[in-house]
């Protein structure tokens, strides 16, 4: 018997639709990593409160008004020389330098300055607190920069940000995180060397020991996701990764209690998802409470979205959480079907976020196509809880939506008869008639799968289907292009439909024929 499998974002039917897959998820996956970087990078409130206290001491003393001022190379060194010159004016000096590297014309100038950034590790090193704090947000607006020569420039100091992360001072460590995590995605030769000084080895004995301090785990749960991002991440990252012991942290951090921290658990959801991609250890990761975590927290949320109290945001949390549980479901792991609180929290998700962020309803559907294709307990749950009005509704978007309700329906159809009466009683039949008229053939092929697992339960279904003029609609896929759909038309005519005469039968065959000279009866 015809069964549907689920869909898993590593795979697809074809390799051009891989192709096209990943370039789309590539090109998504970008936007969300800016839209995560503008709003929890660049407007870190740790950040922004120093820089602001900072300004407010600089106008009160009168300081030169450097921020993002191209200046000129002259101006530049006169800066550097005015630190390494010390005093105790020194402290303040990096802090206009820190407000000039905001431009990226002077952090190119900066670098190509002789002595420059050796002055800088030299103040990072030292043992004034302050001048420390000064330099590593000099070296953080650095990271910043979109010019990889910036970035690689600050190599050097990666042993002291790393250092520093076992450190007393939280500010410190948060800046050394950020500016850690800038530095990984894009430089390869920062990025083995970071790995070479052991970078995470220092972030797990980092989170093991600052898993209370939100602002901490937020920023190392940025860096570690910077790391995950790399292109040779598979083979050399994530095996170290999971074998230091940081991951359960990294689980428990998405927390299903919204009190502990949205941000914190943003990254460390984003994280996670890096992991399950990898599809290296999945087993490990579900033994670990991954997917039991996922399912509490996005029932959590599914609750909050209901009720209109979640904060500004929450969907980049959203997201990654249900990639994470809809692959850990494809690589074996199992959700207790009596919590029906998961499927009503998926529904809620595809409901509200359908014209906002349809994308984020697609992985929804997905999900509940995991969750239905092997367990007749969550096909249940949604019947009893008539929640399939709702699916069937999905049925009438694009953009992937039709098609993946019309799996989880077809998950549905597939646990026998009394299913398939109650998928009819909720108005299934009528719906596949709309369906068999679209344009998408992806969909009138699922469609006509659905309508065969439906017509051969019952004969009073059959009998329905000729009211609703569902045998026309058949004959007339009888004339369409698509071959696969053409068979299958004719399959269920052929089978379920006896009653039609020969002729009509035989009209249809030489029609699909004239489409299909290669098939053979």
């Amino acid at each position: 018997m015809w069964r549907l499998k689920t869909l898993n974002h590593k795979a697809s039917a074809s390799a051009r639709d891989l192709e096209d897959f990943k370039r789309n998820r590539r090109e998504f996956e970008k936007a969300l990593r800016q839209a995560r970087k503008d709003r929890q990078l660049v407007s870190k409130r740790l950040l922004q409160n120093v820089l602001e206290d900072e300004e407010e001491d600089a106008d009160n003393e009168g300081s030169m008004e450097t921020d993002s001022t191209p200046l000129l190379p002259e101006q530049v060194r006169e800066m550097v020389r005015g630190v390494q010159s010390g005093g105790e004016e020194k402290a303040a000096r990096l802090s206009s330098l820190r407000k000039a590297l905001r431009n990226t014309e002077n952090q190119l100038t900066f670098i190509k300055t002789e002595n420059s950034m050796h002055m800088l590790v030299g103040q990072l090193s030292g043992h004034n607190a302050q001048c420390q704090l000064e330099a590593s947000l000099c070296l953080y607006e650095l990271s910043l920069s979109p010019h990889a020569v910036v970035c690689q420039a600050c190599g050097p100091a990666g042993p002291y940000l790393l250092t520093y992360l076992s450190g007393q001072s939280t500010k410190l460590k948060e800046i050394c995180l950020y500016t850690l995590g800038n530095m990984c995605p894009e430089n390869n030769t920062v990025r083995e060397k970071l790995l070479a000084q052991g970078i995470i080895s220092v972030l797990a004995n980092c989170l093991h020991n600052q898993r209370y301090n939100l602002a901490v785990v937020e920023a190392l749960g940025f860096a570690l996701s910077q790391l995950l991002q790399a292109k040779d991440a598979h083979e050399k990252i994530i095996p170290e990764v999971m074998a230091s012991g940081i991951v359960p942290c990294v689980i428990l951090a998405v927390s299903p209690e919204l009190a502990f921290g949205l941000g914190p658990a943003i990254e460390s959801a984003w994280c996670l998802h890096y992991l399950v991609s990898s599809n290296l250890d999945n087993l490990i990761l579900i033994g670990q409470g991954a997917l039991s975590q996922c399912c509490a927290v996005l029932i959590t949320l599914g609750g909050a979205v209901a009720q209109g109290t979640l904060l500004p945001g929450v969907e980049l949390l959203i997201w990654p959480l249900l990639r994470c549980l809809g692959n850990l479901l494809v690589s074996g792991g199992d959700v207790m079907a009596e919590d029906s609180r998961l499927l009503v929290a998926l529904c809620v998700f595809c409901q509200v976020y359908l014209h906002r962020y349809p994308s984020l309803s697609r992985e929804s559907l997905w999900v509940l196509n995991n969750l239905t294709a092997r367990s007749s307990g969550f096909c249940s749950g949604l019947l009893l809880l008539n929640l399939v009005p709702l699916v069937i509704h999905f049925l009438s978007f694009s953009k992937g939506m039709s098609s993946m309700a019309m799996r989880v329906l077809g998950n549905i159809a597939h646990h026998g008869s009394e299913y398939c009466l109650r998928l009819a009683e909720a108005g299934l039949l009528s719906a596949l008639c709309a369906s068999l008229k679209m344009a998408e053939p992806e969909l009138v092929t699922l469609s006509l799968e659905v309508l065969h697992i439906m017509l051969s339960c019952s004969p009073q279904m059959i009998i329905e289907f000729r009211k609703l003029n569902g045998v026309t609609l058949l004959e007339a896929i009888g004339y369409n292009s698509e071959r696969e759909q053409r068979v299958r038309a004719a399959y269920i005519l052929n089978h379920l439909f006896p009653s039609l005469s020969e002729v009509r039968i035989m009209d249809i065959f030489k029609a699909m024929y004239h489409y299909s000279s290669c098939f053979s009866f």
